[in-house]
């Protein structure tokens, strides 16, 4: 019955967003929406913009004082890493994910900035570990209809939207039919 298909037949690529379907099972993607940095014939990698740490990053960077940026869970995978998406195109080693956002880059020279004061907080992202696919998964998720995938991830998008809202608004973006999965009850038993 076509009613229950989510996917949109959009094909993934860098600096796509992978939108959860409504009822997606695993916890760790529950309702979230995934930049993805990386897609290849090898694999996939992103990170939950979505889904917000209970620790900012002056608590778990020693070294950095007076900027208490959030930290997200960018996905399950080495939890013990920390990672950043951000606007700064003058950060030395940033790969462009899509026009004028960035992944990574030079973290001596983010320090310096930091603790210098020459950057804006609000141009930057961070996370606690990230999302993975290995070669086919993320396309054999596709196929099973857990993900939507939205192709425009834009800065205004991934920093200006309050991650509790994002689900919603990517998926009343798309219009149609993913407008009406954005006002899905979270259990459907409420419905």
């Amino acid at each position: 019955m076509d009613y229950f298909k989510f996917n949109n037949n959009q094909k993934p690529g860098k600096g796509s967003l992978l939108v959860s379907e409504p009822f997606l099972p695993d916890p760790n993607f529950e309702r979230t929406v995934v930049l993805l940095c990386e897609h290849s014939d090898e694999g996939s990698f992103g990170f939950v913009l979505n889904k917000a740490s209970a620790v900012s990053l002056d608590e778990i960077v020693e070294d950095i004082r007076d900027f208490s940026q959030p930290v997200y869970i960018g996905g399950p995978v080495q939890q013990d890493t920390l990672h950043f998406i951000h606007k700064a195109d003058y950060l030395e080693g940033g790969m462009e994910i899509s026009n004028g956002l960035y992944w990574g880059g030079n973290f001596e020279q983010l320090m310096i900035l930091i603790d210098t004061k020459q950057i804006k907080a609000d141009d930057f992202r961070f996370f606690i570990g990230y999302s993975g696919w290995g070669a086919d998964q993320l396309e054999e998720e596709l196929k099973a209809d857990s993900w939507i995938v939205a192709n425009y991830a834009t800065p205004e998008l991934v920093f200006n939207e309050n991650g509790e809202n994002l689900w919603k608004v990517v998926l009343k973006q798309l219009g149609g039919r993913f407008n009406v999965y954005s006002n899905y009850p979270t259990d459907p038993r409420l419905n």
